[in-house]
């Protein structure tokens, strides 16, 4: 049963269309279980009905003409229940429903399982016998199990149709992928796919002008990694043994062979580019390989995608050399999981929006996203990207939808919307160099996060009082190895010169988790509760001192520098970290530096820290609430998981209490609080935050002034009663419908638009 899931699931994913995918389904369910009826029903939300798709025992002509309203039979009570229905005579039961249509009284075994992807049901798949008995556990199980691998195959075969419908007719279908909103926005442009060169699976379909000339780049491939092989063959004679040096020839076998060679060619003559090309063939073969009876036959798929591998890093290094990567005016980057690397090698005034696979909100590249202000949908799981390079595309972060190719209508609507956004925006402008003071007369500091040097430049010319949170590491993400003293102190003396007299709170160096170094890899199975943030600094006190006497040295001549602790979790961490501090100011000043010791804080991120919060505040000058890891550690979300990142929710009630101790401990110590991340800039959020007497807030610059317009329009006393009253709610939902509620109350309601 085993072997015959895993090829069902196979088969399915290699289907070209849903129509295909389903037939599949039925033919081969109904062999492996020995029923005498396999059939799909599909869910209709928009009427309310369970359609027929697919059957393979009952007539043809049925396929599309039988609807059952919503809970209707037993085809009905397997979605409405979501569990199997196991009957052994469906005749007999209260819930059976007889069909105009079919005649399925002969058919007594009945066994449904619901396919659920994402808690919604996407539709029934049912075996029917004529013998009456009731499917064996282990049956039972099997069907459940397939269905539930299925559920992700037929949402993907679904995308794969509405894309064939799109390449017919432009206007077949509008096509719409939900993600996880990750900066908010709307963006309109031209899909530009990248991928890692390791990943042969990854590599889209792109259309070429001269299809001759990349056939003859493909044979140069071949020919040029055929004659590697023969050269590594011939060089490994005297080390392996002829059994041993087989893969070889099998690789040469191969490329010599018209099989492989003549299939990735017709791809590129059809119109592909010869990347894509060569992976639709490897797939196929490696697919013929997969499905053999014979474990040895089925282990030569691996050697296929491995040459498939080899023969793709060449391709590319040749298409580096050829061109460098072409970016449309309006680019929406795709990829599986876009990196640092790749989000900057787009030109900024050229990026429109930002979609992946894999990754949330709290990912590294969507907290950059946010402080350009680029639109971004992350989490998009089914996202076939090997066949959406250069369509257009609407990256729509208010909704977490991705819309691929809009119809005509559809293009307006989006474009309205987007020149609501920016008239939004050029009202806020005035704003700009004013205070954040509420009616009532309450002043709280708005300060911006930054990495790079335009984000500092930008925060200045748009009023920001301070950079709240620098993240030093995206410098050490830019280079290929770890930047000097002297490097890095340069940076840093330009990015106080150009914030002063304002403060700018330089976080030490905060890598791991979603942040590694390509020059210093960490591989974990957890590494959200691994080697990160000061674990990592502390242990590698050589680039630590480098880094806090680089910061010291800049600051020797800015009043304004202020170093910050990430991921402090108990109190011998930071009493180490700033001895260190210690140590890196006095050997400055043996070097003659007139180093000065700056003001010192420490970020708020894990529950442990505020449980210590008396302790620890009295060792330093302020404190930093981290709200992105401390509502991730708090519930027990990773925040990089798109499976869970719906229930990432800063609203959360313990969020939200967890912060209203931590503001009331340290303001009791005499000292200042402030509040970086998505919450600073969340605009519900954030009158919580003001209501709760945080001192600053440090977000993302495209969020400042809006924060400031609420903050100049709500009371601090309409806030306080706020408070009270949500503090009592039980679940995050309400608490964001009664603030978003009160914000419109205000006449800001096109903040609304940018809240969770």
């Amino acid at each position: 049963m085993l072997d015959a899931l895993r090829r069902i699931v196979q088969e399915v994913n290699a289907a070209h269309n849903l129509d295909e995918a389903l037939s599949l389904i039925v033919e081969r369910v109904k062999s492996a279980m020995h029923a005498d009826v396999c059939s799909v029903y599909m869910t209709d939300y928009s009427r309310g009905e369970h359609v027929l798709m697919a059957t393979d025992g009952l007539p043809p002509r049925v396929v599309g003409q039988v609807r059952l309203k919503l809970g209707q039979g037993l085809t009905g009570l397997a979605a409405s229940r979501a569990e199997p229905v196991n009957v052994e005579n469906a005749p007999e039961h209260p819930a059976f429903s007889p069909v105009a249509a079919i005649d399925e009284t002969p058919f007594h075994g009945f066994l449904g399982v619901p396919i659920i992807r994402r808690r919604k049901n996407l539709g029934v798949l049912i075996v029917q016998q004529r013998l009456r008995r009731k499917f064996t556990v282990q049956e039972e199980s099997f069907l459940v199990t397939l269905a539930a691998q299925l559920a992700s195959s037929i949402s993907q075969a679904e995308i794969r149709q509405s894309l064939d419908r799109l390449d017919r007719d432009a206007l077949a279908v509008t096509l719409f992928l939900e993600g996880v909103t990750s900066a908010k926005g709307l963006g309109l442009g031209e899909a530009v796919v990248v991928f890692p060169v390791a990943e042969l699976e990854s590599v889209p379909d792109k259309q070429v002008a001269d299809r001759e000339m990349e056939v003859a780049r493909f044979r140069l491939a071949v020919a040029a990694e055929l004659k590697e092989i023969r050269r590594l063959s011939k060089r490994m004679q005297r080390l392996l043994s002829p059994g041993d040096r087989a893969l070889f020839d099998a690789y040469a076998l191969l490329l010599s062979s018209d099989s492989l060679v003549t299939g990735a060619l017709n791809r590129i003559r059809a119109g592909n580019w010869a990347p894509g090309a060569l992976r639709a063939t490897i797939e196929e073969y490696a697919n013929v390989f997969e499905e053999m009876d014979d474990p040895y036959l089925q282990g030569r798929a691996a050697d296929i995608r491995d040459l498939g591998m080899r023969l793709l890093k060449r391709l590319l290094q040749g298409e580096q050399r050829r061109e460098g990567q072409h970016y449309p005016e309006r680019t929406i980057l795709m990829g599986e999981e876009i990196g640092v690397s790749q989000f900057l090698e787009v030109p900024p005034e050229k990026l429109a929006g930002l979609v992946s696979i894999h990754g949330t909100g709290a990912s590294h590249v969507a907290l950059l996203a946010r402080g350009l202000g680029i639109p971004a949908v992350f989490g998009v799981t089914n996202l076939p990207l090997s066949r959406l390079n250069g369509r257009e595309v609407v990256v729509d972060g208010y909704t977490a939808r991705v819309c691929i190719q809009p119809s005509p209508t559809l293009r307006q609507e989006y474009l309205k919307l987007v020149e609501e956004e920016a008239e939004l925006s050029r009202g806020l402008q005035e704003l700009r160099h004013l205070p954040a003071i509420t009616p009532d007369g309450h002043r709280l500091e708005l300060h911006a996060n930054a990495g790079l040097f335009a984000d500092v430049a930008a925060a200045r010319d748009n009023g920001a009082e301070g950079i709240g949170l620098y993240r030093s590491e995206l410098q050490f993400c830019l280079r290929d190895r770890f930047p000097s003293e002297e490097e890095q102190a340069a940076t840093y003396m330009r990015v106080l010169q150009a914030m002063a007299p304002h403060p700018v709170m330089l976080r030490t160096l905060d890598i791991g988790g979603d942040k590694p170094l390509p020059y210093f890899p960490i591989e974990e199975q957890n590494p959200f509760l691994g080697w990160r943030g000061i674990r990592v600094s502390l242990d590698q006190p050589d680039i630590f001192k480098t880094q806090l006497r680089a910061m010291l040295r800049a600051g020797s001549a800015c009043p304004n520098l202020g170093i910050l602790f990430p991921m402090i979790t108990c109190v011998s961490e930071l009493a180490e970290a700033l001895e260190l501090l210690r140590q890196a100011h006095a050997e400055l000043l043996e070097d003659g530096v007139p180093a000065v010791l700056p003001r010192v804080g420490l970020m708020v991120e894990v529950p442990a820290t505020i449980y210590q919060i008396d302790t620890l505040i009295r060792k330093v000058d302020y404190v930093s609430i981290g709200s992105n890891d401390l509502t991730q550690y708090l519930l027990a979300v990773d925040r990089n998981n798109d499976r869970v990142a719906k229930l990432y929710d800063g609203l959360h009630p313990a969020v939200l209490q967890a912060i209203q101790y931590i503001v009331t401990r340290v303001h009791l110590a005499g000292r200042e609080v402030s509040v970086c991340g998505e919450m600073a800039g969340d605009p519900a959020a954030a009158l919580l935050l003001l209501a709760m007497g945080v001192d600053k807030l440090s977000m993302s610059l495209g969020n400042l002034l809006k924060i400031k317009w609420m903050i100049r329009t709500i009371p601090l006393a309409r806030a306080q009663e706020l408070l009270t009253e949500v503090m009592h709610f039980e679940n995050a939902g309400p608490i964001r419908e009664r603030l978003n509620s009160v914000l419109d109350e205000y006449g800001l309601g096109g903040l609304i638009r940018i809240g969770k």
